[in-house]
């Protein structure tokens, strides 16, 4: 195992949570009906907090997008304003 390279342990890790899910599961204290009423109700929660954290980061990537804009606004005005102001330098220059 010496050769082995990370997607293989990853591999073998992955295999491993399925065959102790399956042996926890063939061996559990419960019926199979109970265990199917909360193997259903943790799955329904998980759907719940995946659908919670999802709503979390969009709004936070819609601030950070919002932040954006505005930063790029702002530069984008003192970018403007130093440019008139070189122009000007200019004019007043061949001016003299």
């Amino acid at each position: 195992m010496a050769n082995c390279n990370a997607a293989t342990k990853v591999s073998y890790f992955i295999a491993g949570l399925g065959i102790g899910a399956a042996v926890a599961l063939l061996f559990a204290p419960q019926s199979g009906e109970d265990t199917r009423k909360q193997i259903a109700k943790k799955a329904e929660e998980g759907t719940d907090f995946v659908a919670a954290k999802s709503r979390e980061i969009r709004k936070q990537a819609e601030e950070l997008v919002d932040q954006g804009k505005d930063l790029v606004s702002k530069q984008k005005a003192r970018l403007a304003d130093a440019l008139e102001s070189g122009k000007q330098t200019v004019r007043e220059t061949f001016a003299r």
